[in-house]
C-alpha cells in the first residue's frame, strides 16, 4: 500500500489527549485500541511507543482497516490490525503471542465516519436501506429487526435500549405499516416515528428517531453484551500498572462501565455483571467522569455525550 498521512479534519477523535494521557504509555509497552475507527487514538498511542513497543487495533470493519493503514503505517511499523469484534480479544490477541499488555482503551458506539456514510443506514439524516451493521458480515441488520420482530420484542428493544418514553406506540407503528409493506429504509422509520409523537416532542430540541435509532442499533450488534464480555476480557489481561480507558456515548454504555469498575475497586460487586477477576485488585484513576472540554465541545459537537472512565492494576 502506498503510505499517506490522512486529512486530520477527516475525523476528529474524541477526548484524544485526556484518553492516550490517561494509559500513561509507556515508550516500549504493548497496548490495544479495541475500536480502531479511522485511526485517531491509535495514531497517538503508536507516536508514543519506540522499537520494543507495540500496538494492536481491533475493528469489524474492513473500511475501517483499509482507511488506517496507511495512516498509522506514516508512523512506524509497530502495529497490527486485527478484523474482529473486540469480543474476541483474548483470543485474538493470543494468536499473536500476548497474553499480557500494558494498557487498553475503547472508544465505544458508532464512529463519525459510520454515522457519515450514507449507505450504512446508521443515520437518521440520510435516506438508506436498514441496516446499522458494524460488521457487514454480520446476518443480523436493521431491517431483520424492523421487520420480524414480534411487537413484544420491539417494544423492549426500544425502551430497554432506547430508553424511550414511547417505546410502545412506536413499535405498534411499526408492526400496522409492515402489514402493507416492509420498512425498508430510514426515512421510512423516521416517518413511522413520528407519527406517534406528540408535538411537544416533535417540537423539542434533537431528532425525534435518535433514541430508536440508537436502540436498533444496539441490538443488531449486540453492543452491551460484547461490552460485558470484553471489558472481563480486558481487565484480566492489564499487567501491573497497567490502564484501561472507556469512552461512552450514552448512558447505558457508562452504567455498565460503572459497575464493573466499581465491582472491581470496592468489597461488593455489582450482582449484574460477571464475577470480577480479582477483588480489589485495582484502582479507579479518575473518581470523577472525564467529559470533553469547551474548547473541544467548539469544534466537535459529537464530544458532547462523551464520557471516560479510567481504571489501573494495582
Amino acid at each position: 500500500m502506498e503510505n499517506k498521512v490522512l486529512i486530520p479534519n477527516e475525523h476528529i477523535p474524541v477526548l484524544l489527549n485526556e484518553t492516550v494521557d490517561g494509559l500513561n504509555v509507556k515508550n516500549n509497552g504493548i497496548y490495544v485500541d479495541c475500536t480502531l475507527g479511522r485511526g485517531g487514538h491509535s495514531s497517538e498511542i503508536l507516536k508514543r511507543l519506540n522499537n520494543t513497543g507495540h500496538l494492536y487495533s481491533f475493528d469489524q470493519d474492513e473500511e475501517a482497516i483499509r482507511k488506517s493503514y496507511d495512516r498509522l503505517k506514516a508512523i512506524s511499523d509497530n502495529f497490527t490490525l486485527i478484523k474482529s469484534n473486540f469480543e474476541f480479544l483474548e483470543e485474538k490477541l493470543k494468536e499473536q503471542g500476548v497474553d499480557k499488555i500494558d494498557g487498553i482503551m475503547f472508544d465505544l458506539g458508532v464512529s463519525s465516519a459510520q454515522f457519515d456514510e450514507q449507505d450504512r443506514g446508521f443515520s437518521y439524516r440520510f435516506d438508506a436501506r436498514l441496516d446499522m451493521r458494524m460488521n457487514k458480515d454480520s446476518s443480523l441488520s436493521a431491517y431483520e429487526v424492523v421487520n420480524n420482530y414480534s411487537q413484544e420484542d420491539l417494544f423492549r428493544v426500544i425502551r430497554d435500549y432506547g430508553e424511550e418514553k414511547f417505546a410502545y406506540q412506536i413499535a405498534k407503528a411499526i408492526v400496522k405499516f409492515r402489514q402493507t409493506k416492509p420498512l425498508e429504509t430510514t426515512f421510512e422509520l423516521v416517518d413511522v416515528i413520528k407519527s406517534v409523537l406528540p408535538n411537544k416532542v416533535l417540537n423539542q430540541k434533537g431528532h425525534p428517531a435518535k433514541q430508536t435509532f440508537q436502540a436498533i442499533r444496539i441490538e443488531v450488534n449486540d453492543e452491551l453484551g460484547v461490552l460485558k464480555r470484553a471489558l472481563k476480557q480486558a481487565a484480566s489481561l492489564l499487567k501491573s500498572g497497567g490502564r484501561m480507558c472507556v469512552i461512552t456515548f450514552n448512558s447505558l454504555e457508562d452504567r455498565i462501565v460503572k459497575d464493573f469498575f466499581n465491582s472491581l475497586t470496592k468489597e461488593e460487586g455489582s450482582r449484574k455483571l460477571p464475577t470480577p477477576v480479582e477483588e480489589k485488585d485495582y484502582v479507579l484513576v479518575n473518581r470523577k467522569v472525564i467529559v470533553a472540554s469547551e474548547e473541544e465541545l467548539e469544534i466537535n459537537n459529537r464530544a458532547k455525550p462523551a464520557k471516560l472512565r479510567i481504571i489501573e492494576r494495582k
